[in-house]
């Protein structure tokens, strides 16, 4: 029987057997899989598009946080405008050249005002056919700073974390950014979940465009999970500007990489290294699963020397044995 092509797609394998592919087809994201093999598809997203939220209230005033809960924060005029423009941005990507022409659109919100008040404005831009559906989602909200906020102990709270690290920092009655990991991390289960069981009923045939329209932090720490940055590789991240987007887009291979459709000048920008600028664009033409042995945040960085072979580990133990016994 003759392979059918399917979407780009993560396999969950439920026998040893594996599927064979054209490598040609990967540069079209389709995969050629043999009917016969008992294999679970997922159909990936030809984009994962994370978006911060228009500038508010709380951007233009701080004070805003001693009087309105941070959830009723509400967007300025100016971020209407912002959100209104990023929705055109967003149309014109997912219909540009190489596109499908039945693309499709899938959102998740974070509950906050001004992220849903975002994803009203950006919806501008899409007819009813385009958007097969959104779903508020709370664990991709804002991190937690506490309740109301005192603006002069939120001003000298803040300069303790600088001190202290902002990954590993809690806020007094709030979150730390490690406590935003954890429920990222529990969201990718369920993103995973929804893709597995096809819960966005999306037709595999057509460009499918994720965009979750959420915080700055959050955003931060969503990338830093799906491509396992360390705590110190965030540290060094630039928080996204109002209404802007990053694009995680599949390579040829199946990789999602930032570098498909982003510049190095724009990621610099942001504040990756020129380590991880490299491990982006190597991800553009990487196969789905492949290990970089040139990303040293995987294994160099936690080693000062690994041995290539076993006869060098023996060596190294006959040297620590001689100088252990040297008077």
């Amino acid at each position: 029987m003759p392979p059918i092509k399917v979407a780009p797609y993560h396999n969950i394998y439920s026998s040893k057997s594996k599927p064979t592919y054209n490598p040609s087809l990967i540069n079209q994201h389709y995969l050629s899989v043999s009917l016969s093999l008992p294999v679970s598809l997922v159909m990936l997203p030809k984009r994962i598009i994370l978006m911060r939220h228009g500038e508010s209230q709380g951007n233009l005033d701080t004070s805003a946080y001693t009087t309105t809960p941070d959830h009723a924060i509400q967007l300025t005029p100016q971020g209407i405008q912002q959100a209104r423009r990023a929705g055109c941005d967003l149309r014109r990507l997912m219909s540009g050249e190489k596109c499908s022409p039945e693309w499709r659109v899938y959102f998740y919100v974070s509950p906050y005002a001004r992220t849903r008040s975002t994803l009203r404005e950006v919806g501008r831009s899409f007819n009813r056919k385009r958007v097969i559906g959104v779903r508020e989602e709370s664990r991709i909200r804002e991190q937690d700073f506490g309740n109301f906020q005192i603006e002069e102990r939120m001003k000298a709270v803040k300069e303790t974390r600088e001190r202290f690290g902002r990954f590993f920092y809690r806020f007094p009655e709030g979150e730390s950014a490690a406590d935003v990991f954890d429920r990222i991390s529990s969201f990718f289960e369920s993103l995973w979940r929804d893709l597995d069981l096809n819960r966005l009923h999306h037709d595999p045939s057509n460009d499918l465009n994720l965009v979750i329209v959420s915080h700055g932090l959050t955003s931060r720490i969503f990338l830093m999970k799906w491509f396992k940055w360390t705590v110190q590789q965030f540290e060094h991240l630039n928080n996204f500007g109002n209404c802007e987007f990053r694009v995680m887009q599949l390579g040829s291979g199946g990789e999602y990489s930032l570098a498909v459709h982003h510049t190095e000048e724009e990621m610099l920008q942001w504040g990756l290294s020129p380590e991880i600028i490299a491990d982006q664009k190597w991800r553009a033409t990487a196969c789905r699963g492949d290990w970089n042995d040139q990303c040293p945040w995987y294994l160099d960085a936690f080693f000062d020397h690994l041995p290539d072979s076993d006869d060098e580990v023996v060596e190294k133990e006959d040297e620590t044995n001689t100088l252990s016994i040297c008077p």
